[in-house]
């Protein structure tokens, strides 16, 4: 009797673990042909994937920053698409429009045209981080030193929300009524009301914040680390920091179904199917 309940035990345990347990696995990877790739975004629209390109330091205002395209499976389509940003980091897209953080300025790119319409200045800010686009047309954006998220509406770009509770906020997700911040915790907002609570705690400095096909968080450390949190646990699923080898504001693609790594300083995107 003994023997058979330690036998449903660790079958139990065993189907459980298979369950829980998820990897990144390969696609592909590009060349390492970019230059401090920061940010990645996939369009369904147009099936292109846009990269944004620091090319230099990511708080001098030195011009040399760019965003590139790639195909869906990886081949670089056009290197220097838009060049003329300074440091270029999060990206969001809405309605043809290319929404691109940069230091101190929110970027509006034709795509079709591949061109700068507009700037938007965040006057004080002092890094301007991610970006994420509401379901309405709302761009939001942090601003990681300043502790603040900034908003893009109406044609204005203001300040939305401060709270001295972050401590360098940066990925965000927005959901139907919903704004999600990566942080030391993950924090949702509710955004008629601006109340603010700790979603999932000790998150460890969150960069690239997404949910997958299941609605499940993916998020990175710009270190090297992506995790996955299903069933309120956080798993890790990808670590190269020990290969100095980084991920930056990673993407997840759910009409690829892939997890897309800018590698910061090694200069790749490389594409990953989380099984």
């Amino acid at each position: 009797m003994k023997k058979s309940i330690l036998l449903l035990f660790l079958i139990m345990a065993a189907s459980t673990a298979t369950v829980f347990s998820q990897q990144l696995v390969k696609v592909w990877e590009t060349a390492p042909v970019l230059k401090t790739p920061e940010s990645v975004i996939y369009c369904p629209g147009n099936d292109q994937i846009y990269v944004a390109n620091i090319n230099g330091n990511a708080s001098e205002k030195d011009g040399n920053g760019f965003i590139s395209i790639l195909s869906s499976k990886g081949e670089v389509v056009n290197l220097e698409w838009v060049t003329g940003l300074n440091a270029p980091k999060g990206m969001g897209i809405y309605d043809g429009k290319l929404y691109v953080a940069d230091i101190d300025q929110l970027v509006e790119i034709d795509m079709k045209e591949g061109k700068i319409v507009k700037k938007y200045d965040a006057p004080g800010a002092e890094f301007l981080n991610d970006v994420t686009v509401c379901p309405d047309g709302k761009v939001l954006v942090t601003d990681m030193m300043k502790k603040k998220i900034h908003m893009l509406k109406d044609g204005q770009f203001n300040e939305w929300f401060h709270s001295e509770t972050f401590n360098r906020p940066n990925g965000l997700f927005a959901e139907p009524g919903k704004l999600y911040v990566g942080d030391q915790h993950i924090f949702v907002i509710d955004m008629p009301t601006k109340k603010m609570e700790i979603l999932i705690e000790d998150a460890g400095g969150v960069d690239g914040l997404e949910k997958d096909n299941d609605g499940n968080f993916v998020f990175s450390h710009w270190a090297g680390r992506i995790f996955v949190n299903k069933n309120g646990k956080t798993s890790k699923v990808f670590d190269s920091s020990e290969q100095s080898i980084n991920s930056a504001d990673i993407d997840f693609a759910s009409k690829l179904n892939l997890v897309l790594v800018p590698t910061f300083m090694d200069n790749r995107v490389v594409a990953y199917k989380l099984q």
